[in-house]
């Protein structure tokens, strides 16, 4: 399901792909539920396939930080107006992901998150893990044996 939750550039809120056309996709708010076409020229992420900087040599992957906010908020939303001014969202964003890049995660990539993280839990999403890909499981079984 995660991997169909879409990001569209100059559009505010995440999409659900609902249908593929020509050079068109149809997509459907998960706010309001109303659906409109994504053309090519649009720049659309999965949301799965995003990453937030780490001071490690790594990137951290969105899911995995959504898994982390949806554990210690108990699958409930991100107070953000009780989290206070930009400092206050730093801290609360350094419990969850403590070595992300202090310099190139700005605070308003953390806002995205958190307001990401509340749209899908409004919408009723809250299993945010991948899907194994197909025959992993199977090939691994036959690596070790």
């Amino acid at each position: 399901m995660i991997q169909k939750i879409l990001s569209i550039s100059g559009r505010p809120g995440l999409f659900k792909l609902v249908n593929q056309g020509r050079n068109m996709l149809i997509v459907e708010s998960l706010a309001d539920g109303k659906r409109t076409p994504a053309y090519s020229h649009d720049k659309v992420v999965a949301i799965a396939d995003i990453s937030i900087y780490t001071n490690d040599d790594e990137e951290r992957p969105l899911v995995k930080v959504l898994e982390t906010i949806r554990d210690k908020n108990d699958s409930k939303p991100v107070d953000l107006k009780g989290l206070g001014s930009d400092a206050d969202l730093r801290k609360y964003f350094e419990t969850i992901l403590p070595e992300f890049d202090k310099e190139r995660v700005y605070t308003n990539d953390i806002r995205k998150v958190f307001n990401w993280y509340n749209c899908l839990v409004a919408a009723g999403i809250t299993d945010f893990s991948l899907p194994e890909p197909e025959g992993a499981s199977e090939e691994d079984s036959d690596k070790e044996a």
